[in-house]
C-alpha cells in the first residue's frame, strides 16, 4: 500500500512539473512574439535588407526668380537667411566670378529690394601673420588680444566670398521629424534683418590703439609662454 502511495505521490509531482514547464513555455513565447517588425523601425519604415523599395522625400527648391520669392525667416537671431530664388546657373560661387554681388551689395540692395550684405562680412577678423622662407612672424602683439580687426571696407573679404557655403536654397518637403524650436530673437526685426551692423560692429571690438581691450590682468600676464612674444608659440 505504501509502494502504491509513493507511485502515486511521484506521478502527481511529475505531472505538476511538467504542466508548470508547459505553461512557462507559453509565457516566454508569448514575451518574445514580435510586436513590431523591421521595416518599421527608423525613419525610412522599409525593408532594412535591401533598398529597392527606398526612396528619399523629394525635395523642391524654388524656382522663382530672385527678387520674387518668398522669404523665409531666419532659424535664429542672426542666423544665415536661405535664399528664396533660384540659382540655377550662379553656382558654383567663385571668388572672382560672384553673381550674388551684382545684387546684395549695400549700395545696390535697398534700390532693387534685395537683402544687403552685412558689414561684418566687409571686417577682416583674422591676424595677417607671415609664414615664409624666414620663419614665422606675427604681425600684431600678444598684447594687442592677438586679433587686429580692421575697419571695415567696400570689398567683401576673401573668407566671406563662398555665399552657399552658409546661405542654402529654400525648398518645401514633408519634414521626417517635427521641428518645435521656437526662435527667441533678441531684436524686433531679428527674423528678417542681421544685427551685425551699425554700432554691433564696433562696440567693445577694438583690439588696437588707445581703445583696445587690453585690461589689467592682461598685462600682468604679459610674459607668459602664451602671453609674450619672445615666449610665444
Amino acid at each position: 500500500m505504501k509502494m502504491i502511495n509513493k507511485i502515486t505521490l511521484s506521478l502527481a509531482v511529475a505531472a505538476t512539473v511538467l504542466f508548470t514547464g508547459c505553461n512557462d513555455t507559453a509565457k516566454v513565447a508569448e514575451v518574445v512574439k514580435p510586436t513590431i517588425t523591421e521595416a518599421s523601425l527608423g525613419l525610412r519604415k522599409t525593408d532594412l535588407y535591401g533598398e529597392n523599395t527606398t526612396a528619399p522625400e523629394a525635395t523642391h527648391y524654388g524656382k522663382s526668380q530672385a527678387m520674387s520669392g518668398y522669404k523665409i525667416d531666419r532659424a535664429f537671431q542672426d542666423a544665415p537667411p536661405m535664399i528664396p530664388h533660384d540659382v540655377e546657373g550662379m553656382l558654383p560661387i567663385k571668388i572672382k566670378d560672384n553673381q550674388c554681388l551684382g545684387c546684395h551689395m549695400p549700395e545696390v540692395a535697398a534700390g532693387v529690394g534685395a537683402t544687403a550684405i552685412p558689414v561684418s562680412h566687409f571686417t577682416n577678423f583674422r591676424p595677417t601673420h607671415n609664414n615664409n622662407s624666414n620663419g614665422f612672424t606675427k604681425s600684431i602683439d600678444n598684447m594687442q588680444n592677438e586679433i587686429s580687426i580692421s575697419k571695415a571696407s567696400t570689398k567683401l573679404t576673401g573668407a566671406r566670398f563662398n555665399c552657399s557655403q552658409c546661405h542654402a536654397p529654400q525648398s518645401q518637403g514633408n519634414l521626417l521629424v517635427e521641428n518645435t524650436f521656437e526662435a527667441d530673437f533678441t531684436s524686433k526685426d531679428g527674423a528678417s534683418k542681421s544685427s551685425w551692423n551699425g554700432s554691433m560692429m564696433t562696440y567693445g571690438l577694438d583690439t588696437v590703439g588707445k581703445d583696445s581691450g587690453v585690461t589689467a590682468q592682461d598685462l600682468l600676464n604679459a610674459d607668459s609662454a602664451a602671453g609674450h612674444l619672445k615666449g610665444g608659440h
